[in-house]
């Protein structure tokens, strides 16, 4: 059977990572008496990194710019210890042991990587995992190919792909010239027609089967 190097992204592509994100955000908006962000805010402000998080969060209570440094690095500060009400998806787990039995799997996200780790080790999905590249582990981030390029040539030799579940995922597999595979029940902000893939999935029990197409029609 061929071997596949898959790379996932992280937040809302396997786990929802979202209760634990608005958590933080909210205890720092406490601190200054601002209103709360509601789920729906924080998931349209995941996919780009802390940083622009931070100042998404900040531009919506309309806290000055001059907030932007202090803010990131309380919300980065609090950031390791935030996996109390994370969980990975439906299916996660059972699709990821099939996997990781024949190929080789990583991780490329926005998330900081201590925080990525930290929630991976919580959750024991680090064993899955031979490789894991956050948001601050070189000096560019997605939809730069950067980080992704780097998460596949730890991995070595197969057929590449990556899975995630943002127009994020979807432009840094384009410009690394790689398939992609859409999660449809992540973070995206547009419909799934208007985000470029090779495949789209509901749940990750489709996920091994579609791997196992990609290779098929890869060797005719």
């Amino acid at each position: 059977m061929s071997v596949a190097t898959i790379v996932f992204d992280l937040d809302g592509t396997l786990i929802d990572s979202a209760p634990d994100i608005r958590e933080i955000a909210n205890s720092l908006l406490r601190e200054r008496d601002q209103q709360e962000i509601t789920l729906d805010e924080t998931r349209s402000f995941i996919g780009h990194g802390a940083p622009v998080f931070v100042e998404k969060m900040r531009r919506a209570r309309g806290i000055d710019d001059s907030a932007q440094a202090p803010l990131l690095d309380a919300f980065v500060a609090r950031y390791d210890a935030a996996v109390a009400l994370t969980r990975p998806y439906p299916g996660v787990v059972t699709a990821l042991e099939q996997l990781v039995a024949v190929h080789r799997l990583g991780i490329c996200t926005n998330k900081p990587y201590r925080p990525c780790v930290a929630v991976l080790d919580h959750l024991g999905l680090n064993r899955f995992f031979s490789t894991v590249w956050g948001g601050d582990s070189l000096d560019r981030r997605k939809p730069d190919p950067a980080p992704l390029h780097a998460a596949f040539d730890t991995l070595g030799q197969g057929r590449r792909l990556y899975v995630g579940d943002s127009e994020v995922d979807a432009e840094t597999a384009e410009r690394a010239g790689v398939p992609f595979f859409l999660f449809s029940g992540g973070y995206r902000k547009r419909p799934v027609d208007e985000i470029p893939n090779s495949a789209v999935f509901d749940r990750f029990s489709e996920l091994p089967a579609l791997v196992d197409r990609l290779l098929s029609d890869g060797a005719r």
